[in-house]
């Protein structure tokens, strides 16, 4: 399994899966490492500088600098054992290694342990001064997101949702995960099993056992052709979406008088995508469909609950977001 990436100073998360422990092997693999002059377990990391041997500057393989980063969320009685698997791989590689536990309880949910972690991995990213993230993403949490995101009603947006960018990088998006398993076997690889992903109760759980698991190679294929066109798409719209925020709106309102120009369509693409940027609404085509219609018919003075404690308040010109705290 080759991966592309430049040379750079990288955050790795590894949470002490199959996953990111295979994309940690690949790597210390597949690039010059300069190692770090110490290492250890911190929760605040300076940013370290490690010149390439010279060896290294003329070696084709691509010269990475890593931090491994790890994140127990507090969801599992037994996940200090993970941290204890990421921090031996990480002493034995002499690599840096910072880690954070949070208290989010048994009953946390996907959205809520996702928006931690990355909360998390972006303050490292910032503490050590590196160009982006690496996450072990894979083919298969491809396939998961596009058919939860067709149940949710996130339309062309959804079928794209999973992608790796400049910040964010994610090298194994094209590998299958029966691949990454193979690969952890055939290298004898240590990792850890995660039992909430036995759990049925979360969504993507079921998703990978019942829909993902039985879909052929042909249908795979044409599910993430259905993506790739899809980003293209979406590319294109969200240039002019971003557009549209920019002259229409702020990170509190809406132009009520504007937004009701546009194609209803057009206008709850503008209309999902300001959620996503200005509150941590679940987007889904319920809420959307409620508050584009508040926004186009609710009469002045009306309030629209959005989530969390947010609502809209309808003026003749606008919508306003507010809090129950104001």
């Amino acid at each position: 399994m080759d991966i592309d990436l430049p040379s750079g100073r990288y955050v790795v998360a590894v949470s002490g899966g199959v996953d990111s422990v295979v994309l940690l092997h690949i790597l210390l693999q597949q690039c010059n490492i300069p190692q770090a002059s110490t290492h250890g377990s911190q929760k605040n990391l300076a940013p370290q500088t490690a010149s390439p041997t010279k060896a290294a500057a003329q070696n084709p393989k691509p010269s990475i600098q890593l931090t491994v980063a790890h994140f127990d969320h507090g969801i599992r009685a037994d996940s200090i054992k993970d941290r204890q698997l990421v921090q031996k791989l990480a002493q034995a590689h002499n690599l840096p290694f910072v880690y954070d536990r949070a208290e989010l309880g048994a009953g946390a949910s996907e959205a809520t342990a996702r928006k931690a972690r990355y909360e998390f991995l972006a303050k490292v990213q910032a503490a050590v001064g590196a160009d982006a993230i690496l996450t072990a993403h894979h083919e298969d949490d491809v396939l998961e997101t596009i058919i939860i995101n067709w149940m949710r009603g996130t339309k062309s947006r959804g079928l794209s949702s999973l992608r790796s960018g400049q910040q964010l990088r994610r090298p194994l998006l094209g590998v299958p995960k029966k691949r990454i398993r193979a690969y952890a076997q055939a290298h004898k690889l240590t990792w850890r099993e995660d039992s909430t992903n036995q759990d049925e109760t979360y969504l993507r759980n079921y998703i990978r056992k019942h829909v993902v698991g039985k879909l052929d190679a042909a249908a795979r294929g044409q599910l993430l052709e259905h993506s790739a066109k899809a980003a293209e798409l979406n590319d294109a719209i969200h240039s002019l979406v971003d557009e549209y925020l920019q002259h229409h709106t702020s990170a509190h309102e809406i132009d009520r008088l504007a937004y009701r120009e546009l194609p209803k369509e057009v206008a709850r693409e503008v209309l999902a995508e300001w959620l996503r940027r200005y509150t941590d609404a679940s987007i889904s085509t319920k809420l959307i469909l409620r508050l584009d219609n508040a926004i186009r018919t609710a009469r002045s003075g009306t309030q629209i609950d959005i989530a969390h404690g947010q609502h809209f308040v309808i003026s003749r010109a606008t919508a306003t977001k507010t809090a129950n705290d104001q």
